[in-house]
């Protein structure tokens, strides 16, 4: 259940999450519809955004920023979950939800922009002119938005960095020398965070079934015709029996093993 909350125009769930501590607490988010392009502010629970994206809370919990995961890229169901570090959002195949954290990275900004480019690539009308499904745009934008993120901090280092070599040629000294040191630190900090993000992307690439499984419309709509089938299937048997059997006789579906990786 929703209704509206304390701020104009931010939507606030209800029905809200007890935390390990016993207490309730929601988070911001930011939700773009598929449809529309549109972009609102949400306050929602952990139990809200579990039943409404259809994902476990052990992959909420990846997204959680004071819990310290790693990168990871998790195909669910019939949802996307991404944790790009500054870009932490749940994508499925009719919106998308990015949580909005106030970061010393500037974590609440990237989210802004995430959710304005997609809403402007939305409204160009591009995904409808290449084909692209909903879920393939917004985890394009996302990776996009990473990678700029990293652009960015890259060309902060650059600028210092080139004095700073320029200075410790001119003269050797403690004071150069640490601040070279201080530059190859941060320096081999964003590299690591840079590798974490491509192992995943190489992962997701190298794994065929994973690939699949992020073409959320397809799988709905294999999923959709699947049961569609089965339940002609059922109403056949029932009504006339199913090549012979008595219509009495339950139908049953053979399930193959998912090929090992």
């Amino acid at each position: 259940m929703e209704g509206g909350g304390g701020r104009s125009g931010v939507v606030v769930d209800i029905d809200a999450a007890v935390d390990d501590d016993g207490g309730s607490r929601t988070r911001p988010w930011v939700r773009v519809d598929a449809e529309t392009g549109e972009s609102e502010e949400m306050e929602l629970s952990k139990q809200a955004v579990m039943r409404r994206m259809g994902v476990p809370a052990r992959d909420l919990r990846a997204l959680d920023p004071l819990l310290g995961y790693t990168a990871s890229i998790l195909a669910r169901g019939y949802a996307i979950v991404c944790n790009l570090e500054q870009i932490r959002c749940i994508i499925s195949s009719e919106e998308a939800l990015v949580m909005r954290v106030q970061g010393d990275q500037g974590d609440d900004d990237a989210a802004a922009r995430y959710a304005d480019e997609l809403k402007r690539r939305l409204a160009a009308g591009r995904h409808a002119a290449a084909g692209m499904p909903f879920e393939l745009i917004a985890f394009g934008v996302a990776l996009e938005c990473i990678s700029s993120v990293f652009k960015s901090e890259t060309a902060d280092i650059e600028i210092e960095a080139y004095p700073a070599l320029d200075e410790l040629a001119k003269k050797v000294s403690t004071l150069n020398l640490e601040r070279a040191r201080r530059l190859k630190s941060r320096l081999a900090a964003l590299t690591k965070r840079v590798q974490r993000i491509r192992d995943e992307i190489e992962q997701l690439m190298d794994d065929d079934d994973d690939m699949a499984d992020c073409y959320l419309t397809n799988k709905m709509r294999m999923d959709g015709s699947i049961l569609g089938l089965n339940e002609g299937l059922e109403r056949t048997g029932n009504n006339n029996g199913l090549f012979g059997r008595s219509s009495s006789a339950p139908l049953t579906t053979t399930v193959f093993p998912k090929k090992k990786k």
